[in-house]
């Protein structure tokens, strides 16, 4: 594991494959945006011979980051797969975006793989955000290491960013997180840094100098190995201590030097098990330089340390109706279960899905079944259908190399899966199954959109559909109340690159439009109006006349119609129609324009004629009646409360509270949530958290989630309610 002898790289320009789940190891890239995942894929994939030295592949583009939206924002906003060869072994790594608004992403890329490597820069740290993705996989008891980037950068110190890992997360044991190599300098530039030139092995005490731009293996002088022996005891006792031989430790205690390949295999196993996480290091390769340095040493942790396919246990099946099915087991040769990771639309191609196979073999042209998991809430349709699969490959930068199968424990791209979306279920079509879903966070942050033109509105439902199919994280709304169309994602980043995946990928251009929350209005005190509806201009007339009364009634309790007509003032085949005309007066609201509700309408008396009265008469007499009512009273506005329940670390209770208090909220109690976080449970009107997913991660620094459920409508404060119908009037 770095410290071994030789290295074993794959060979360029052909796809890697894999003939057994022994020979795979499928590694996600964990970090905050900046942290130099991308650049460390890169550099892994150039000392693996899949690039050149440019860090390119055969048709010029780069392994990762090819994506156009990608290169405009100089960043990562969507999970990408590099293949690679190592020492024998198929490495699947996936580079995620470190981006908050794009966790999607890096959830799916966490249930692809089997082991993770946290990428934390030297300059930057490691932030909240991160934090809480480690405890998400030591929760699951996924294998970790930890990367630290941008040892070039100025005040880079490796030996302190090991200590605030260790401290970050090495929770009660901080002796589980402890450098593997050390960092050797070349000398001081003319700014007083010195660059990383090489590194040495901590437990072969060897030294891996990368100067020369490839990887040389020599003696330590004489002046190093004083340098590295506090930390190569500290980290002999770390490997010791997570021994399943228990003598290990009392030999070491009482002098005995413990062969080195003891060691190497401890390790291996502890890392794999997930109960030690090594800290290594990475920095730039020189210009023309064909290994990064550090490169060759992950590599090596990743095919020796890491699991393989096989070690890990699959998400539980159920068939599509529930009945719960044993756990799938990894084997080429047992029944197909896979899931779609990740989809995209290829403008030659069509949908591709990023498959990770649990079980079977995965070959092309055959029929599978596709179980989605029904989320119709999102704007996803529920699906449950057979499907022929197209070509098979193997994705690298912009290129797809064809693949003859996908074995368990493998990922692929799958074409043609038209119906196929993100986190279904592909499984024998005689014996279809359905995957537990993994989490999801849920979109919070608004965008009302319309088509920009009738040319858009015709291709706006499709290219919608295909953008939330690909996307599980965004949910698209036709709310019934605003009639607007709503698409909810997760950040202003990612509702950028939504817009911009409409209008470049999909050719739809479409007008963002301010959201609308759905107000209500009610009676203030009770009221009295007359409807009066009598024309006559020659031949058949109208009449109607109608007096009501209106009283407010409880919170939720609707429209209440009572008929008190005595003497028969009113036909009877009427009063029917008097209702309909109030009710559909009430639809249309009586002061600003929203629905009115939480009334009770008496019909007291009213007027008709034998020749010229009508169902249609009595209707618009019923709703002037409304109207003139509505005229003499104080109607109040209702705005909609949301129920928030806000989690965040204990440092930040105090300013989301205040933050709440500023948005008209109510804080309603506060409970632990776990080790240094709190639940903060809130009634905040939704007028005022419009854009809470964004504000909430600025006062928390990204640490803050918060899921929100409607509580009721309830009056809005006069002056607000005053402002909204002067803006109202003018935009009459």
């Amino acid at each position: 594991m770095g410290d071994k002898a030789s290295a074993h790289p794959g060979a360029a320009g052909r796809a890697a494959t894999a003939d057994h789940p022994s020979s795979v190891r499928n590694v996600v890239l964990v970090g905050h945006s900046g942290s130099g995942k991308t650049t460390l894929v890169e550099a892994l994939a150039l000392t693996a011979g899949a690039v050149n030295r440019a860090g390119r592949v055969e048709d010029g583009g780069t392994v990762s980051d090819y994506d156009e939206i990608e290169h405009r924002q100089q960043r990562s906003v969507q999970l990408s797969l590099v293949p690679v060869e190592w020492a024998g072994c198929k490495i699947n790594i996936l580079d995620t975006p470190g981006y908050a608004d794009f966790v999607g992403e890096l959830r799916a890329g966490l249930r692809a793989a089997d082991a993770a490597l946290f990428v934390v820069s030297a300059s930057d740290g490691v932030d909240g955000a991160t934090r809480m993705v480690w405890d998400e996989c030591a929760a699951v008891g996924m294998p970790r290491a930890i990367v630290v980037t941008h040892l070039e950068a100025a005040r880079a110190d490796f030996a302190e960013m090991t200590r605030v890992c260790a401290q970050a997360f090495g929770g009660d044991d901080p002796d589980a997180v402890l450098p593997l190599y050390l960092p050797l300098h070349g000398p001081e530039g003319r700014d007083g840094h010195a660059p990383v030139t090489g590194l040495i092995g901590l437990l072969s005490q060897r030294v891996f100098d990368y100067a020369s731009g490839e990887r040389k293996e020599a003696e330590p002088g004489p002046e190093q190995l004083p340098l590295v022996e506090e930390a190569r005891n500290r980290l002999i006792e770390g490997i010791i201590a997570e021994s399943e031989d228990e003598t290990l430790m009392d030999r070491y205690l009482g002098g005995e030097e413990i062969d080195v390949k003891t060691l190497i295999d401890d390790l291996e196993r502890a890392v794999a098990r997930g109960t030690f996480h090594p800290v290594l290091a990475a920095a730039p390769a020189a210009e023309g330089a064909r290994q990064g340095i550090g490169t060759v040493e992950l590599l090596e942790l990743v095919t020796g340390g890491f699991p393989t396919p096989l070690e890990r246990t699959a998400p539980d099946v159920t068939t599509p109706q529930g009945s719960a099915r044993p756990t799938p087991v990894c084997a080429p040769d047992g029944p197909l279960v896979a899931e779609v990771i990740k989809t995209s639309s290829d403008p030659y191609v069509g949908r591709v899905s990023l498959v990770r196979v649990f079980s079977g073999t995965l070959h092309p042209d055959e029929t599978v079944h596709v179980s989605g998991h029904g989320m119709t809430d999102r704007g996803h349709e529920d699906h449950d259908v057979d499907e022929r699969i197209g070509a098979l490959s193997s994705p690298f930068g912009k290129q797809q190399r064809t693949l003859a199968s996908c074995i368990a424990g493998d990922i692929a791209c799958v074409a043609k899966l038209t119906r196929a979306e993100t986190g279904d279920t592909l499984s024998g079509k005689d014996d279809p199954l359905l995957m537990a879903p993994w989490a999801m966070p849920d979109p919070l942050l608004p965008l009302a959109i319309q088509a920009h033109s009738k040319a858009d509105e015709d291709k706006l439902s499709q290219g919608l559909s295909r953008l939330v199919a690909e996307d599980p994280t965004m949910r698209l709304e036709q709310n019934p109340h605003t009639h607007q169309l709503v698409l909810w994602c997760l950040g202003e980043a990612h509702k950028d690159v939504a817009l911009e995946r409409l209008r470049s990928r999909y050719g739809v251009q479409v007008d963002v439009v301010p959201h609308k929350v759905s107000l209500r209005e009610t009676f203030g005190i009770a009221a009295t109006g007359r409807g009066r509806h009598v024309k006559q201009s020659g031949g058949h007339g109208q009449y109607a006349i109608c007096e009501i009364e209106v009283e407010p009634l409880p919170a939720g309790s609707g429209i209440e119609f009572v008929d008190k007509v005595v003497g028969g003032a009113v036909p009877r085949q009427f009063i029917p129609s008097v209702e309909k005309g109030v009710r559909a007066q009430a639809a249309k609201g009586v002061a600003a324009g929203y629905p009115l509700v939480d009334v009770r309408i008496t019909l007291l008396d009213g007027k008709a004629h034998s020749v010229d009265s009508s169902d249609a008469a009595f209707q618009t007499a019923g709703a002037l009646a409304l109207r003139e009512a509505a005229a003499d009273a104080r109607i109040h506005l209702l705005e909609p409360v949301a129920e928030l329940q806000v989690l965040v670390p204990d440092d930040y209770v105090g300013p989301v509270m205040s933050d709440l208090s500023g948005r008209r909220g109510r804080v309603v109690g506060t409970e632990q949530a776990g080790p240094g976080r709190t639940l903060v449970r809130a009634e905040v009107p939704e007028i005022e958290i419009g854009r809470y997913a964004v504000d909430l991660r600025s006062v928390s620094h990204g640490t803050g989630r918060f899921d929100r459920s409607y509580a009721r409508h309830e009056p809005m404060p006069p002056q607000l309610a005053d402002k909204i119908r002067e803006s109202l009037e003018k935009t009459a």
